[in-house]
Formats: C-alpha cells, sequence, structure tokens
C-alpha cells in the first residue's frame, strides 16, 4: 500500500515537472537593454513626467503675455505655437519641451526668452505593479519606494509567484531597460533593496510548477495526506 501510495504521489509530481520547459528569456528586442541588478540607471529626475499626445499645458513666456496661455498638443504629441511652428515635444519632459521653444523663439523673436510649461492636468507619480501579486494595479511612488515597499503594498506575493523572477521595466532617455532580480535574496539581504522611480514598471513572474502542485493537491487530498503520512513513518 505504501509502495503504490509512493508512486502515485511521484508519477503525479513528476507529470507536473515534465512538460513545464517555459521560455524565461528576457530583453530579446533589439530596443531593450538588460541590466545587472547594479547597473540599473536612474532617471533624471525632470524626466519623471513625460508628455503625451492630446496633452494640455499651461505654457508661460516671461515678458510676452501674448504668447502665453493654454496649448494642446496633436494625437503625435506636437505642439504648434505661436511664431516657433511646430514643436515635437511627445515624450519630452516638461523642462525639455520649455527649452525646444525657448530655442525656436531666441534671436528671431526674443533675445533671452524664458519659458516654462506647466500640464494642466498634471497626475500623480506612480509605479505599475504586475504579475504573481495580491493586488496588482498602478500605486503612487510617494516618498522613497523601494521593490520590496511596493511588492508589500500591492498585497504581497501569490502562492505561484517565482522569487527569482522579477523584472523591473524603466526607460532613461528613450532607451528602455530590464533588471532582473531575485526577490527571495533581497529578503534575505544578500542584495540591497532598489529604489524605484515613478513610471517604473514592476512584474513578479510566476512558478508553474509550483500552481500545477496546487492543483493536484486540491483534487487528491486524501491520496496525497494519506502517503504523505505513511511515506514519513
Amino acid at each position: 500500500m505504501v509502495s503504490n501510495l509512493r508512486h502515485i504521489v511521484v508519477l503525479a509530481i513528476a507529470g507536473l515537472t515534465a512538460s513545464c520547459a517555459y521560455d524565461r528569456s528576457v530583453g530579446l528586442a533589439p530596443e531593450i537593454e538588460v541590466t545587472a541588478l547594479e547597473s540599473l540607471p536612474a532617471p533624471r529626475i525632470e524626466t519623471a513626467y513625460l508628455i503625451g499626445p492630446q496633452e494640455a499645458l499651461q505654457i508661460e513666456v516671461v515678458g510676452a503675455a501674448t504668447l502665453s496661455g493654454t496649448y494642446l498638443t496633436d494625437v503625435g504629441g506636437q505642439l504648434a505655437f505661436p511664431l516657433a511652428g511646430i514643436v515635437d515635444i511627445a515624450g519630452r519632459s516638461p523642462t525639455e519641451a520649455a527649452q525646444m521653444i525657448a530655442d525656436k523663439l531666441r534671436g528671431q523673436y526674443l533675445l533671452d526668452p524664458q519659458v516654462r510649461v506647466i500640464p494642466k492636468d498634471f497626475p500623480a507619480p506612480s509605479i505599475s505593479i504586475g504579475g504573481q501579486v495580491t493586488k496588482p494595479g498602478n500605486y503612487p511612488a510617494a516618498g522613497q519606494p523601494t521593490l520590496l515597499r511596493m511588492v508589500n503594498l500591492s498585497g504581497g506575493l501569490t502562492d505561484s509567484a517565482r522569487l527569482d523572477d522579477v523584472l523591473i521595466l524603466r526607460t532613461v532617455a528613450n532607451q528602455r531597460y530590464i533588471g532582473v532580480y531575485n526577490l527571495g535574496a533581497i529578503q534575505r539581504g544578500n542584495y540591497p533593496d532598489p529604489q524605484l522611480f515613478p513610471n517604473d514598471i514592476v512584474m513578479v513572474g510566476d512558478s508553474p510548477e509550483r500552481r500545477r502542485l496546487d492543483i493536484l493537491l486540491q483534487v487528491l487530498p486524501p491520496v496525497i495526506t494519506t502517503a504523505a503520512i505513511l511515506i514519513a513513518q
């Protein structure tokens, strides 16, 4: 009887893992760079917010009240500004956009233009947490958020989470990066808890083997339980 139960347990577990040849490749797209734990670059503070399409902007030109006002970017993120013409500010920070407008105005129209660009509906900075967390979604990037803090804020990990398959996706200066992290090692203090920044995306990978084992335990609890007790004896 014990031998038969052992065979049932072994065969069941083997069946769960035999077909688990999952592709866990990361960053194969040519425009993405995969970085080591220590070298995921931090974004510049002024690029935490990037201007998008059809966005209302309050633009102020110091000393030129007739140029100041509310402007709307088009579907491509371009801005039609008086005297400056079309300015492509899609994906630019407000500081960068202001500098681009000032450069267009400088010399021919104004000697040394001072421009400020302020989004009308400035969204609260957030970090997106997805994958195997209890409550995936967007969370405020207040204070100095770290990976562990944001995972805890999202309700912690699910039973199917894979600790050594945690990704942080970040864009810095129009370059996309992916950092691969081992959350278990960070929890044990073997690596520092990495700081996160607004617009970061965190994805916690899953363990199909663990998920299938949980299904097996739900389907065959008496067999597995009895086998575990008899084998332990």
